[in-house]
């Protein structure tokens, strides 16, 4: 059977929900306790005035996400292929960018997770759910098995939808506000809430793990481009509504009454205890149980999809091609970057934030989505993908304000990484 007849057969006869897979991978790993926390804090200090903002940032997401997926299906080959592609500066950067990101994301994913286990069962401390998290991760994604991982953060995206759409229906939205909230509005002091909402929610890294998510799917060729379509929009719909019940509870329970939270991941907490005290101990609970999900959803993606890309690099670097066993999942290079994603880490975790380490983190993690954007226009636009799936018009003006938009985040992630400002 030709993939052709294959993938027409596939969205005819299947429920159109059982074609969302690798899309709501990707939307699931982006959205993590930072993320909402991000989401939750505009809430409360400008009520619904960025709603139409955390929208547009979804958008950008799919524009990308599509992008990123359009690439793999049309040309055969992975991300990293691209980029290379475009010369050896692209190796240069994203080789010392994802060893770099890894160590320290390891640390950060860990400790979030280990604070919502905590708050919900304080007979362990945050470093040993941590740790305890990052070794469920290894063990759930060690094999590569795609099917199981799918379903795992399947479940996880139910859990963080049902927890923040219904602490968003226990606040009672104002629905003419929330309304007014699409117009595109800037409020006074809120440039940089604007790049960082529109920018951040929804993913970094892992947005270029799609085409590995695509792959591992077995959606690897041009007749699964509009079954990619409909995974990637219907996810992106779904994590849009995750994002917007965040910031109207945050609108709703913080802002209109004047409560401050804290800013890093101990702010989910401080919503947990509000809704506590304000709808009863259960509601508080299920919202903890929904932070866990979003952060775990987070680290189990990472674990999986950023360890894919890790083994493509390594295998390529040595003289491999996508199609090796030390590409795959399962590979040994993909269970190394596993291993260098969760042990190295947990040493992190007790010896505190390397200043010099945080630093590197930073700077090369607020290049990664600009290069992401440019990277695919230069992609999409010239014979490294055939001529009828190149960008068209629409598509070059998306993405172009899409880069431009992460080009200005950038600059001022670095600007402050750097003067500490």
């Amino acid at each position: 059977m030709s993939s052709q007849t294959q993938a027409q057969q596939q969205e005819t006869r299947t429920p159109r929900w059982r074609l969302i897979g690798p899309g709501l991978v990707v939307a699931a790993t982006g959205v993590g306790a930072a993320d909402l926390v991000a989401t939750l804090v505009a809430g409360s200090t400008y009520g619904y005035a960025l709603l139409w903002c955390a929208v547009l940032g979804c958008v950008m997401k799919i524009v990308l996400v599509e992008g990123a997926g359009r690439y793999s299906l049309a040309s055969g080959r992975t991300i990293f292929e691209g980029w290379r592609s475009l010369g050896r500066w692209t190796t240069w950067y994203f080789g010392p960018y994802v060893v770099i990101w890894g160590f320290v994301y390891g640390a950060a994913a860990m400790a979030g997770t280990g604070l919502a286990l905590y708050a919900l069962m304080p007979f362990l401390g945050v470093k040993a759910w941590g740790i305890i998290s990052g070794l469920v991760g290894l063990a759930l994604v060690w094999s590569g098995r795609y099917g199981l991982f799918e379903k795992v953060l399947s479940l996880m995206v139910l859990l963080m939808f049902v927890s923040m759409v219904g602490a968003a229906l226990l606040t009672l939205p104002n629905l003419p506000d929330l309304l007014a909230g699409l117009v595109p509005v800037v409020p006074d002091g809120g440039v940089l809430y604007v790049l960082s909402l529109a920018g951040g929610v929804g993913g970094t890294i892992t947005l270029a793990a799609y085409g590995y998510w695509l792959r591992e799917k077995g959606w690897d060729t041009p007749p699964f481009m509009r079954v990619m379509r409909i995974d990637n929009t219907v996810a992106y719909a779904v994590t849009g509504l995750f994002v917007v019940a965040t910031l109207i509870v945050g609108a709703e329970l913080l802002y209109s009454a004047n409560i401050a939270v804290a800013t890093g991941d101990d702010g989910m907490l401080d919503l947990a205890n509000v809704l506590e005290n304000r709808y009863g101990g259960f509601a508080g609970t299920v919202f903890l149980i929904g932070f866990w999900a979003a952060a775990m959803s987070s680290l189990v993606g990472v674990w999986h999809g950023v360890s894919l890309m890790f083994a493509d690099f390594m295998a390529h670097v040595t003289g491999k091609d996508a199609d090796h066993a030390d590409a795959q999942a399962g590979g040994k290079w993909y269970r190394a970057y596993i291993l260098w994603l969760t042990l190295p880490p947990i040493a992190l975790i007790f010896a505190g934030e390397p200043v010099y380490l945080i630093l590197a983190y930073g700077v090369l993690g607020a290049l990664f989505m600009p290069f992401l954007a440019v990277t695919l226009l230069w992609l999409l636009n010239t014979d490294r993908t055939p001529q009828e799936w190149r960008n068209k018009l629409f598509s070059n003006i998306a993405l172009l304000v899409v880069a431009l938009a992460f080009v200005a985040l950038a600059i001022n992630q670095v600007y402050t990484a750097l003067t500490g400002v």
